[in-house]
């Protein structure tokens, strides 16, 4: 450990905090994005359909966004 007196190289002593592996503090990519603004917008048209009455295409909407949201999980 430097002196007090030597406040720039006591910086260099400090150790970065560990949070979890890389893999786990990856940035998230535009696809992953993209997957996820799908499966919000069909899931959010699936309920409004349903409030309407419209139980047929909110059922086809809850598939799509299903579908999308397997490419989540990948």
């Amino acid at each position: 450990m430097p002196p007090d007196g030597c406040r720039e190289r006591r910086h260099r002593y400090r150790r970065a905090a560990v949070v979890g592996s890389a893999r786990d503090n990856d940035a998230v990519s535009f696809s992953r994005i993209a997957w996820l603004v799908t499966v919000l917008a069909c899931m959010l048209t699936c309920l409004a359909l349903l409030l309407s009455g419209y139980q047929g295409y909110a059922a086809v909407f809850f598939a799509v966004g299903a579908s999308a949201a397997v490419n989540l999980l990948l």
